[in-house]
């Protein structure tokens, strides 16, 4: 379990850096990056690995996902620079959308770095507190606070003079509510995974002593 949950969090994170370059509103006031549908998933799976295998873990997949991260701007940097084809007519706007990434990768990897290991820390001091008591407690205490931080961070490296001033405070103000909502209605698929992950666990254990015993 550990494993796919290290694989869709780095995923995820990678996933939302492409298509954080994209707009999208819902209804006349809110605008959002399209990354908001994905990212905000990757606080759960920090929060289920956490509770499960401890804070030691999830600060492992905190890490992994910041290093998939450098590895991909370097890769979306190359792309973009390499010499395109004669029969590739589309370089500029390859360049266009791949660049966008590129700063939306460099805003991400910046709120990265300090929402996530916020997001571990309050989860784990309330943990100490509360034991395994709580779980809804700690896991939306700890996203609401540490997104307030990444939302800022991001969205004003990510877009800070492509889009009026107006544009930023709303997306900022309306990219965390959305952020809040999701982290509250998220809470009974995190007591289902970790449920899962904790069964799990045990079983592995129970097989291990088996395998032992005989």
């Amino acid at each position: 379990m550990f494993v796919y949950l290290n694989a869709l969090f780095v995923g995820l994170l990678i996933l939302s850096n492409i298509i954080s370059v994209k707009l999208f509103s819902i209804g006349e006031f809110i605008i959002l990056p399209a990354a908001a549908i994905v990212y905000v998933i990757t606080y759960l799976i920090t929060d289920v690995v956490g509770e499960v295998y401890g804070k030691d873990a999830a600060m492992k997949i905190v890490r992994a996902g910041f290093f998939t991260q450098i590895v991909a701007l370097v890769f979306v940097f190359a792309a973009i620079h390499l010499p395109a084809a004669a029969s590739f007519g589309m370089q500029a706007e390859f360049e266009m959308i791949m660049g966008g990434s590129f700063r939306v990768m460099l805003a991400s990897l910046l709120a990265y770095l300090v929402s996530q290991h916020i997001d571990v820390a309050i989860f784990h001091k309330l943990k100490k507190q509360h034991g395994e008591k709580k779980l809804w407690l700690r896991n939306n205490l700890s996203t609401i606070s540490s997104q307030l931080l990444d939302t800022v961070i991001f969205i004003v490296v990510a877009f800070v003079g492509t889009v009026p001033t107006a544009i930023l405070i709303s997306m900022i103000i309306t990219q965390y509510l959305f952020k809040a909502v999701v982290a509250i209605v998220d809470t009974p698929v995190t007591y289902l995974l970790v449920r899962l992950a904790k069964k799990e666990q045990a079983k592995a254990k129970t097989n291990t002593a088996t395998v032992q015993a005989g």
